[in-house]
């Protein structure tokens, strides 16, 4: 549970659902609270509620119960859990097995006229009465629940659709012509107007509830291979952990690691939650959450991500995050925020479904009306509205997005991409410019010092731009450090420490006023580079390298040269965006030289550069004011207020957790290839959504009214309406094979 400026915020599990109908009248029922908004999704059986102090988790869960659904908190998985979710599947494969073989021979009699013998009416009944009463149960139970409360759904229009078939058969029987012995009828599947002799519908009526647990049956299966995804990515995490107590060796549940807890890795075995290496050297394989195939080398200082398994050395880590902080539990719920979101799109799709079920009603009465008011005869008539009512189930309505949602964002978290909600899709088919960040993004955003330029003694002078740079987490900052430490140099203490937001710092190293950063900060404090520095900075940036200058005492000392070396896979990276029809732009911080250089070894031909972190996204905004649709890719926090404000935010994994914040969709993967695919992967989740929705609504329009002509048999509109929801859920799922 969350809370957020009075507001908290809750996630239930729904029982009792059947179709989107369901969805939208527990919404309605939620929104009807004061202050309280609520997003229930048909496919994961889960609502997402927001709902103001005054009322009660206890006030929401009556609500729903009281519109005839269950409702609770959701609780983690387990294997109990897991048996309860197979024995649902067994009873529902079973109830469809069951009166599949009982209206298999109903079906042949009703259609194959020399299966007629004399009374086989009568044994119809015998066996379609058990699969309309026992098989379609559920469907009745959940349409007398909604009659209680004065509503109707998907499941009113199958029951009310069958047991008026049934019904008027039965009738036909006792008190019409029908039970009479030797009575035939012919039958067909056929779009064409049903003959007035065939007044028995026990086939239909039978065969409408065994496409329909059909179809909740493939419905049932391929949701919970849709949600494989998200249960995999839960379940890779390490079970137990080796625990360092002092020099003891001590194995505890994962539960029992707390931040700070050293722990042994073993070759072998998995990494038990995100951690820093403190002895050991190895190699780490991080493809179950990267999708990256080469092990990463890993020592001292280097961070581990949790659930990613060591293929080398033993290694001993210290905890810096557990339980719901790991990245792998954060992934998780990423994924899961996103299937339970709702696109645009989806939410017009369940206001339909909210009004479509009464429209339905009036329809297959004016049917009715019509044909009786024309002089038809009453089976004819009776048969047209049952048709009306059979075909119009707009279950496929109600799983085209969700659907689509599940298995899209699914496979994402298994190619290491996270998408955080489902308007993100819309945004990725718009965009024309991707602007990349340079450093850590193209580059790998790992400095390294070059040279060191000065009159001064060499290791003096690194030595206080060191100690200086320490305070600084810039990765031109780290790179100074570093090569400091590799000359076996030790940096004094630093006083009065200042950053000044990108162009430099200062501070007071053994009485000395220390001033290091671009030229243009030193010109600020009256000092100016001597020529020959000022040449050997200008020579370093034509090589594409950047150059800060270190100053003390009111004079320039020296200068660092250092480089950031291009990732080696951006040049295809940009190449794909290329191809995706995307214009890719170079946005810096670093100096002109610098970026043109970058840009021009990774195929970028338009730059930005020398640009502070406001000038940032006031570039975004300028793109945009031009008519651009931007896509921003970054990493560090002085991206985060550009990924915001682009279009649509791409956050590398390898950065800050305040850029991941910030970004629409999160790369884990520190790849930039790994743009080109989630775009495409977004395109065609919501291609695939756009597909399921042009189908339900499709289907829908065509086949009432040739339901209504009298000119679709009700058995086949039964068949029609259970293929269309499988079709749908098969269509989502070819999204499992997206590469």
């Amino acid at each position: 549970m969350t809370a957020t400026a009075g507001h908290a915020a809750l996630e239930l599990e729904i029982g009792g659902m059947t179709c989107a109908s369901c969805a939208a009248r527990i919404e309605k029922k939620l929104s009807r609270l004061d202050g309280v908004t609520a997003t229930v999704n048909f496919a994961t059986a889960k609502a997402k509620v927001r709902y103001p102090q005054s009322v009660s988790a206890e006030q929401l869960i009556t609500a729903i119960e009281n519109a005839g659904y269950t409702a609770h908190l959701p609780e983690p998985p387990t294997t109990e859990a897991d048996r309860s979710h197979d024995a649902a599947l067994a009873t529902l494969r079973h109830r469809l097995l069951v009166s599949l073989a009982l209206a298999v021979p109903v079906l042949a009699m009703a259609m194959v006229p020399a299966l007629q013998f004399e009374n086989w009416q009568w044994l119809s009944l015998t066996l379609a009465a058990p699969v309309v009463c026992w098989g379609g149960y559920e469907f009745h139970r959940a349409a007398l629940i909604n009659a209680r409360h004065g509503t109707a759904t998907m499941d009113t229009l199958i029951s009310v659709g069958t047991l008026a078939a049934f019904g008027w058969s039965v009738y036909a029987l006792f008190f019409g012509h029908a039970g009479m012995a030797g009575m035939k009828h012919s039958f067909s599947l056929g779009i064409a107007r049903t003959d007035a002799a065939s007044t028995v519908y026990f086939e239909v009526a039978a065969g409408v509830i065994v496409f329909i647990l059909a179809g909740r049956y493939a419905e049932t299966r391929a949701k919970d291979r849709a949600g494989s995804a998200l249960r995999a990515l839960i379940e890779l995490g390490a079970k137990e952990v080796s625990v360092l107590r002092g020099d003891t060796e001590v194995l505890v549940p994962i539960d029992a690691l707390r931040v700070g807890d050293r722990f042994l890795v073993r070759p072998g075995a998995k990494i038990a939650t995100d951690g820093v290496v403190v002895e050991g050297d190895s190699a780490v394989d991080q493809s179950l959450l990267t999708g990256e195939a080469l092990p990463v080398d890993v020592g001292p200082g280097d961070t581990v991500i949790g659930a990613t398994v060591n293929t080398g050395g033993l290694l001993t880590v210290r905890a810096t995050r557990v339980g719901s902080d790991t990245q792998l539990a954060q992934m998780a719920a990423l994924v899961e925020e996103a299937q339970n979101g709702k696109a645009p799109v989806q939410r017009l799709a369940d206001r339909v479904a909210g009004v479509f079920v009464p429209i339905v009603f009036v329809i297959a009465g004016l049917t009715l009306a019509y044909w009786l008011l024309t002089g038809a005869p009453t089976e004819v008539a009776c048969g047209a509205a049952v048709a009306v009512l059979i075909i119009a189930c707009p279950c496929a309505l109600g799983l085209a997005t969700p659907t689509a949602l599940l298995v899209g964002t699914g496979r994402g978290a298994q190619l290491g991409i996270l998408i955080k909600g489902p308007q993100v899709l819309e945004s990725t088919r718009r965009i024309d410019t991707v602007v990349l960040d340079k450093t850590g993004t193209v580059t790998t955003g790992r400095m390294t010092l070059v040279e060191v330029i000065t009159d001064e003694p060499a290791d003096e002078l690194l030595a206080i731009a060191a100690a200086v740079e320490h305070g600084s987490e810039h990765p031109v900052a780290r790179a100074v450090v570093a090569g400091a430490r590799e000359r076996g140099l030790r940096p004094a203490p630093v006083q009065r420490f200042t950053s000044h937001g990108g162009r430099g710092v200062c501070g007071l190293v053994d009485g000395r006023d220390v001033v290091i950063g671009r030229a243009e900060l030193l010109a600020e404090r009256g000092i100016a580079l001597p020529e020959r520095l000022a040449a050997s900075k200008e020579t370093a940036e034509r090589d594409g390298a950047t150059a800060i200058a270190v100053a003390w005492d009111g004079a320039a000392r020296g200068i660092l040269v250092l480089a950031d070396a291009m990732k080696p896979t951006s040049a295809d990276a940009v190449a794909d965006l290329r191809a995706l029809g995307l214009s890719p732009v170079l946005l810096t911080g670093d100096n002109a030289a610098t970026a043109r250089s970058v840009a021009e070894q990774a195929g970028i031909d338009e730059v930005v550069a020398e640009v502070l972190p406001d000038d940032k996204l006031r570039a975004i905004r300028e793109f945009q004011a031009r008519g651009r649709v931007v896509a921003m890719v970054g990493d560090g926090v002085n991206d985060a207020p550009a990924l915001a404000a682009a279009d649509l935010g791409l956050a590398m994994g390898g950065g800050t957790d305040v850029a991941a914040e910030a970004g629409d969709i999160v790369l884990v993967r520190d790849d930039l290839r790994a743009v080109a695919t989630a775009i495409r992967l977004s395109r065609a989740t919501l291609r695939t959504i756009e597909g399921n929705l042009f189908w339900a609504f499709g289907y829908n329009v065509a086949a009432i009214p040739l339901a209504a002509a009298g000119l679709l048999n009700p058995m086949l509109a039964g068949a029609a309406m259970a293929l269309s929801s499988v079709f749908v859920v098969t269509n989502s799922l070819r999204l499992r094979r997206f590469h």
